[in-house]
């Protein structure tokens, strides 16, 4: 009896289950879709950073040409001020290049190293322009000057190991 079973022949299809494969469509095109479409979408925020970069450059001249002409130029806060939008011009800059990576599919140490660069000229830019008054207490002002401190140190550090990382690699390129 045993050998009647053996040389029956396959299984019925109840007996064997489908593959995976089998059983769901074939979902690659939709994802190829979703993909381009992402692309697409990641190129037009670069657009538009590069379009925020070129107006806030037109603004910034506008500015320093308008306190030029009034003679408000001399005064220090007018210069912090350009400062402070012009190290602006640079995150925007930078978070552009970022995208423009990501989009080309750089990689991710190139992207780590944007980042890290995006969030350094933030931290400074607010260095610079920190001003104790603008705190109720002088123990609010410490603990936005320690909160400022300590992300420089930590992206300094982040900065310093991925450097060190890359010397380990062989990886000399400068991007």
């Amino acid at each position: 009896m045993a050998d009647d079973a053996e040389s029956a022949g396959p299984l019925p299809d109840a007996e064997h289950p489908e593959s995976e494969a089998d059983r769901w469509p074939d979902l690659d095109p939709v994802v190829n879709a979703s993909d381009f479409l992402m692309h697409v979408v990641e190129t037009a925020g670069a657009v538009v950073f590069a379009l925020l970069f070129g107006i806030g450059l037109f603004d910034l001249v506008v500015l320093i040409i308008e306190s030029i002409r009034t003679g408000e130029i001399s005064d220090p806060i007018v210069v912090v001020t350009f400062v402070d939008r012009g190290l602006l011009l640079f995150i925007i800059a930078e978070v552009y290049q970022t995208v423009v990576a990501y989009v080309r599919g750089q990689s991710p140490r190139r992207i780590l190293r944007l980042v890290i660069f995006t969030g350094l000229i933030a931290i400074i830019r607010k260095v610079i322009v920190f001003r104790t008054e603008v705190y109720e207490t002088k123990f609010d002002a410490l603990t936005v000057a320690g909160t400022y401190a300590l992300l420089l140190v930590g992206l300094g550090v982040v900065m310093l190991i991925d450097q060190r990382e890359a010397l380990l690699e062989g990886d000399t390129t400068e991007e």
